[in-house]
């Protein structure tokens, strides 16, 4: 029987369970032996991340070919017209080619969002706003270069779903099996 954890990563933490700068990683927060992160989430990016110690599981749910979807909840610089929108459920074109189709929408700020240490830059001469991006792919810091692409830099990156598994539920900085 493969086990699979669901952790609520917090912002600065490492996706790894060693480092040898003195980082926050995720044995600081998780003591189960075999299990592996399958994909990442960037050092500044929040939210669900899943483990599990069966490697073809692990496989399916970071390899690009399976198509995995990974949904987040982005909290991007000014507020995005429908063409921003509409590029980037078309596909965004970035240095490494073109990113396939996303679902995107403007979303109100999650009324369930938990402070983030350090808070957000915030700017008052410019808006923010709030995008739900799903996408089915997972290039190198994707999301953050597909807003960045349209005009809206990333302030806020959280993942809140990987295929069928939800943030919904966990705490930030806890896990649990799934």
């Amino acid at each position: 029987m493969s086990r699979v954890i669901l952790f609520n990563k917090p912002h600065g933490v490492l996706s790894q369970f060693t480092d040898g700068q003195a980082r926050a990683t995720l044995s600081d927060y998780i003591d189960v032996p075999k299990v592996y992160a399958a994909g990442r989430l960037d050092r500044d990016s929040e939210g669900l991340l899943v483990l599990t110690d069966n490697g073809k599981l692990q496989a399916k749910i970071a390899h690009p070919k399976y198509k995995a979807a990974k949904t987040y909840m982005v909290q991007v610089e000014g507020v995005p017209e429908a063409n921003a929108i509409a590029q980037l459920r078309a596909g965004v074109i970035l240095k490494d080619g073109k990113t396939r189709p996303a679902k995107a929408e403007a979303v109100s700020e999650p009324d369930w969002l938990w402070p983030r240490d350090p808070p957000v830059r915030v700017r008052k001469t410019v808006p923010d706003s709030w995008l739900r991006i799903t996408i089915s792919e997972g290039k190198n810091r994707q999301v953050r270069r597909m807003c960045a692409a349209v005009g809206h830099p990333c302030l806020r990156l959280i993942r809140v779903q990987v295929g069928e598994w939800s943030l919904e539920g966990i705490a930030l900085g806890a896990w649990r099996d799934a």
